[in-house]
């Protein structure tokens, strides 16, 4: 439990002290921690959220290349590799970089060599996904797959179905296919976005993070806005909203271990529960963050999104307040 007023910290590692320390080797060009903690790894979902979160970091860096030049037949190396080239495409993308075509295409040859090099892992069909937010006009077969239930919008669903297959309601798969409804047109398809993410919720069994994935639709709602007008406060007590804050928090809090929750999840379930009112159950998701926090996403509620001292200051208030309530 943090204690109360003190400030929050940013650490993407959060409460996993191992990755914390294989991130500053990382940083600093040294592969060797990264690969004992990725061979001391044992759970799917542990090993989807290290590798994305490991890659972050290696992005900006050689050490993956490094690490498959000494040693090239190692499937987590070859799995990383995937994961850096998806990471340089996505930001490449996000930047306008004038090479996006080129390091999406690298990409894809990375992690269609990993679902071949590591047949059971879910990671390589989940970089797949992550490429499919670049083609929003759907011009590659894979992107445009006949989706399960009439009512969702066509997608890369043959992508989602083998990372499932491999690990049933893998967390970062479906927030894949949620940005790339997000990506899909102007108006990003929110109606859609919303409506998928019912869905998972609705077919995932209790203690899944794909409980929360609603209230990540309705903070992107909420960000498109435009946000701080004081008529949008309704957007967060409303029924629907208080709805499906209480759900995640028994459907998924109640019911999942402290390892198998995500820092950006629990933001999410905190922020939603602060906004819909619900300052009880607040305050143990607050508990639970302990000293770590997320920026997003306190930020679009605070003056100026681009500040991260703002956000953290949103943040200290709806933990205040929800201790004070408790």
């Amino acid at each position: 439990m943090a204690r109360e007023g003190a400030r929050p910290a940013y650490d993407p590692a959060g409460h996993d002290a191992a990755l914390r320390a294989a991130l500053q080797e990382v940083r600093a060009g040294r592969w060797m921690s990264m690969r004992t903690l990725l061979d001391q790894t044992t759970t799917w979902w542990q090993w989807t959220q290290r590798t994305q979160i490991l890659a972050a970091a290696a992005a900006g860096t050689d050490v993956v290349r490094a690490w498959l030049r000494e040693e090239p037949h190692s499937v987590p190396a070859t799995v990383m590799h995937a994961r850096v080239a998806v990471e340089r495409a996505l930001r490449a993308h996000r930047e306008h970089h004038r090479h996006t075509h080129e390091l999406w295409q690298e990409a894809w040859h990375a992690s269609d060599a990993a679902t071949r090099a590591a047949p059971h892992d879910p990671v390589p069909w989940v970089c797949l996904l992550a490429l499919a937010r670049l083609d929003p006009a759907q011009r590659w077969e894979e992107h445009r797959v006949a989706p399960p239930e009439p009512m969702l919008p066509a997608g890369p669903w043959g992508l989602l179905a083998q990372a499932g297959k491999r690990d049933p309601y893998n967390r970062e798969a479906h927030h894949r296919m949620l940005q790339f409804l997000y990506a899909r047109g102007t108006s990003g398809r929110l109606a859609e976005a919303a409506g998928y993410a019912h869905w998972a919720a609705d077919s995932a069994p209790p203690g899944s993070a794909l409980h929360v994935l609603p209230l990540y639709v309705r903070v992107e709602r909420y960000r498109r806005s435009g946000g701080r007008d004081a008529a949008l406060d309704l957007h967060w007590v409303a029924e629907d909203a208080t709805r499906e804050a209480r759900r995640a928090f028994h459907s998924w809090f109640e019911l999942s271990t402290p390892a198998e929750r995500s820092l950006p999840d629990l933001n999410h379930l905190a922020h939603a529960l602060w906004g819909a009112l619900q300052f009880p159950e607040a305050a143990r998701v607050f508990d639970a963050l302990g000293p770590y926090y997320t920026p997003l996403p306190w930020a679009y509620r605070a003056a100026d999104p681009g500040d991260l001292a703002q956000a953290a200051g949103v943040f200290l208030q709806a933990r205040s307040r929800s201790a004070a309530r408790r």
